[in-house]
């Protein structure tokens, strides 16, 4: 018997109602773990290479990773992973909560789904697997159907798609346990789960927890270990993520009015301290986490109705918040809310509402292309007609945003792509890289496009250490200097949390690789070192990179377009900061033991066991 995974994957093919199992090989789940390392693994190996990403062909995988659902802190992650509507490429969506270790508790470690329904359907996973019919639920938001399902489906849990999904919105999410929602939401993962007519996952575990070699080892490691994390950690358990927000503006890392200003002091009536005062009712944390940063909030938006569920996250801050100059605490909750409800992910949402504002500003759209709708920053109106637009793909702009800024840009034409800022087509994240300048080079690196989870090198410029990397002091934000090192490490490191199924909030807690090899040794048998922990995470940072460059992707596209790295800021603490990304790409190549094209050379692919 394994320790550490089930050692079977449930394989669902929609079209046919087939459904089976894959056994894994051990040498596979050593070699590449599981969540996402298994799962580009799978693709690059079972995938067909031109099928579109929203076509039957195309596989959709749900993958657990390697620790989700053990006793280890934060162990709650899932991977979802597919070829992203939005860009085109390899993404990975990854979602904590409780789902995921409930679905491990069925006895399966992940789900290939592969097909298209030829009605509306919803999978049911117990001690058994049904595909049943969906059409009563498919129209519903995600909080309408969950609650729908759980009502048939007493004492289960719901991972389901919204109106943004059903419409192939290339900026849909996935919404796990809803009200208390938690998302897999970039690069249109929800357009991918409704292209195939899936509007809904309902699991119940049987009590099928995964074997642990050594529990007594893992309890003595984990006594130790979970009153320092608590500690450290204990600003994201009072105040959320969105108790950061004011710091990352000092830090000139906010983007605001759509990344064109450098400063904006009314973050603070919409952070987690303001949240905390005025609309709070209650924490609540994903499976097996002792930080507990998720927050339940209530209120009303006047004029527009309650507002009752998750509260908004740093990234919906400032993202619906700072960068639409929406400092209405109310307005960004509710807004937060109707996106979550219409299956949208808010960080690519507020780049869209900032980019259709912009072009309604500068009198590259005009009320022909709204429905008659007046587009304001900070404006709730605009707020919520955008919103919806975009999930109904109604009107001219709404339409356009459902494909992304990238597309949307293309689009309208009229030089818009100056309002825009993206990698590989992936809009940015709450990070402005003009704040740190190892954001730059991250961005542009990063497998998926602008993400801000695969390095977190910013949380070292503001004094988190990497004692198993050597970083013990801040580095200065605007040094390039360094830079190349810090982030190949990091993106090595950051590498294998998914994959894992750990939250990276533990590198806020000052867990390194050190600890969590000793965690996976204990669980799996294993006598991995950290030298292997990081050589793991180099390994399926490069395969990611390989399924890349076999859909095109090279040197070509490690770039940051446009306004969030071309232009400085005029105020702010990063004001007047360009970084050099030519200079710290060829230095950072060199590291990866990449050729002048971005491309994983033959030698070091064989040090990897590639």
């Amino acid at each position: 018997m394994p320790h550490g995974y089930h050692g079977k994957i449930l394989t669902i093919d929609l079209s046919s109602g087939k459904i089976s199992e894959k056994a894994l090989k051990e040498a596979d789940v050593k070699k590449y773990t599981l969540g996402s390392g298994l799962a580009v693994r799978m693709l690059y190996d079972d995938a067909p290479v031109g099928a579109p990403p929203l076509s039957p062909e195309n596989p959709l995988l749900f993958l657990s990773g390697l620790l989700t659902g053990t006793i280890i802190p934060t162990a709650c992650k899932m991977s979802v992973c597919s070829k992203s509507p939005l860009t085109g490429i390899w993404n990975e969506a990854t979602v904590g909560g409780h789902w995921p270790a409930e679905f491990r508790a069925t006895g399966y470690d992940g789900i290939w789904i592969t097909g298209k329904s030829p009605k509306p359907v919803y999978l049911h996973i117990t001690d058994t697997v049904k595909i049943l019919p969906a059409d009563d639920i498919w129209g519903k938001d995600t909080y309408e159907t969950g609650a729908a399902l759980q009502a048939r489906h007493e004492k289960h849990l719901v991972a389901a798609i919204g109106p943004a999904g059903e419409n192939l919105v290339s900026i849909a999410a996935i919404c796990f346990d809803p009200p208390n929602s938690r998302f897999a939401a970039r690069a249109g993962i929800g357009a991918n789960m409704g292209s195939k007519n899936l509007k809904a996952i309902v699991v119940k575990g049987q009590g099928k927890r995964v074997s642990v070699a050594n529990p007594e080892k893992l309890k003595t490691l984990l006594k130790e270990q979970i009153p320092t994390i608590k500690e450290n950690a204990k600003a994201l358990g009072e105040f959320g993520t969105s108790g950061g927000a004011p710091a990352v503006e000092s830090f000139g890392d906010l983007p605001i009015k759509n990344f064109a200003v450098g400063a904006y002091p009314d973050v603070v009536k919409i952070s987690g301290q303001a949240m905390r005062e005025k609309i709070w009712v209650r924490h609540y944390a994903c499976w097996a986490c002792p930080i507990g940063c998720a927050k339940i909030v209530k209120g009303e938006l006047d004029g527009f109705g309650k507002f009752e569920g998750h509260y908004p996250e740093y990234e919906t801050v400032g993202m619906l918040g700072s960068n639409l100059l929406v400092n209405d605490l109310y307005l960004l909750s509710y807004a937060n809310e109707l996106t979550n409800r219409l299956g949208m992910d808010t960080i690519s949402a507020g780049s869209a509402l900032a980019f259709a504002i912009e072009c309604y500003e500068k009198g590259k759209i005009d009320k022909s292309d709204t429905g008659g709708v007046e587009l304001k920053w900070g404006d709730a109106k605009t707020v919520v007609e955008l919103l919806k637009m975009t999930a109904y793909r109604k009107n001219k702009i709404g339409e356009a945003l459902a494909r992304g800024v990238k597309e949307a840009a293309e689009m309208l034409g009229k030089n818009t792509a100056e309002y825009i800022s993206h990698s590989k087509g992936l809009d940015y994240p709450a990070h402005d890289p003009r704040g740190h300048v190892s954001m730059t080079l991250s961005y542009a690196t990063s497998v998926r496009g602008a993400c801000h989870l695969e390095g977190l090198t910013y949380f070292l410029d503001r004094g988190v250490p990497a004692k198993d990397l050597g970083v013990t002091t801040p580095p200065n934000q605007f040094d390039e200097n360094g830079k190349p090192k810090i982030v190949f490490d990091m993106q090595n490191f950051m590498s294998l949390f998914n994959p894992l199924g750990l939250c990276k909030f533990l590198f806020h807690a000052r867990i390194g690789h050190a600890q969590i090899t000793e965690w996976v040794n204990a669980v799996c048998g294993w006598d991995w070192t950290p030298e292997d922990y990081m050589k793991t995470g180099e390994r399926l940072f490069d395969l990611k990179r390989l399924y890349g460059a076999r859909l095109g992707i090279s040197k070509k596209d490690d770039l940051l377009l446009t306004r969030a790295n071309s232009y400085p800021k005029k105020e702010g603490k990063a004001k007047g900061v360009v970084a050099n990304l030519p200079k710290m790409l060829d230095e950072y190549y060199a590291l990866r033991g990449w050729d002048d094209e971005g491309i994983p050379t033959e030698k070091r692919l064989k040090e990897l066991g590639l």
